[in-house]
C-alpha cells in the first residue's frame, strides 16, 4: 500500500508541474499574461495613432477599449522616436470614423491619395506611319 501511495504521489507532482502546459492547451490564461498583452495593444495602437498623425485625444476615442495609460505611453514612445529621427507623419488614406459629439460615429474622409494626373507622364508623340506613338529612346540613369 504505501508503495502505491508512494507512485500516486509522484505522479500527481508530475501532473501538477505541467499545469501551465495544461491550462495553456486549454486556452485559459493568467491574469498576468492578459494584462501584458492589454498593455502592449495599448502601446501599438499608441504608437500607430502618433505615426499616423492624430492627436492623443483622436486616438483615445477611436479606440475605447484600449487602457488609456498604455496608449499614452506608445504615442509618447513613437512621438520621440519621429523626433529623433525627424520622421514626419503618414496621414492615413482610407476613411475613418470618428465620434461626434452627439455620440454617432461620423465618416470623415482623410485626404485622398493624388491620382496619377496626365500631365504628370508626358504623352507619346504619334509618328508618321499609322498614328502609332513612337518607341521610346532608352533612358539613361544619369548624365555624368
Amino acid at each position: 500500500m504505501p508503495r502505491l501511495a508512494l507512485t500516486v504521489i509522484v505522479f500527481a507532482t508530475a501532473l501538477l508541474a505541467g499545469c501551465d502546459v495544461v491550462v495553456g492547451a486549454l486556452g485559459i490564461e493568467s491574469p498576468e499574461k492578459v494584462a501584458a498583452v492589454r498593455e502592449a495593444d495599448g502601446k501599438a495602437i499608441g504608437g500607430a495613432c502618433r505615426h499616423a498623425g492624430r492627436a492623443i485625444e483622436d486616438c483615445y476615442a477611436l479606440n475605447k477599449k484600449a487602457e488609456k495609460a498604455s496608449v499614452f505611453a506608445g504615442w509618447r514612445d513613437m512621438n520621440d522616436y519621429m523626433r529623433e529621427n525627424k520622421i514626419e507623419p503618414v496621414p492615413p488614406q482610407l476613411a475613418t470614423q470618428v465620434a461626434n459629439a452627439g455620440g454617432k460615429a461620423a465618416v470623415v474622409d482623410a485626404e485622398p491619395a493624388k491620382p496619377a494626373a496626365a500631365s504628370d507622364k508626358p504623352a507619346a508623340k504619334p509618328s508618321p506611319e499609322g498614328g502609332k506613338p513612337a518607341k521610346r529612346e532608352s533612358a539613361k540613369a544619369h548624365d555624368s
